[in-house]
């Protein structure tokens, strides 16, 4: 038993140690989905390890944490979340 509840909680790990952002901490908790969204291609864009494109990197860290957050997330944290995608989408089109 003890080997399965200290698994329980993998994906915690994932985004605290990931092998391929450096993200900043609490990033993920934060209110404001532009700060986070900043803050998300910051990292993907200063990592060295990704293996896709920036944007690729960050929404996939982004929507990996969502879906594995699930119902620990607040509904108004899931939506800043889901504003935080649409905030990293609109920061790679100004770049383009």
């Amino acid at each position: 038993m003890a080997n399965r509840k200290a698994g329980k909680y993998w994906s915690g790990e994932v985004t605290k140690h990931s092998n391929a952002l450096d993200l900043e901490r609490g990033v993920f908790t934060w209110k404001d989905p532009k700060r986070i969204a900043r803050s998300l291609r910051k990292s993907a864009e200063g990592s060295s390890r990704r293996k896709g494109t920036p944007l690729q990197s960050a929404m996939s860290m982004l929507n990996f944490y969502v879906n594995r957050g699930g119902k620990n997330l607040s509904s108004a944290q899931k939506h800043t979340l889901q504003q935080a995608k649409d905030e990293l989408r609109k920061l790679y089109q100004q770049k383009s």
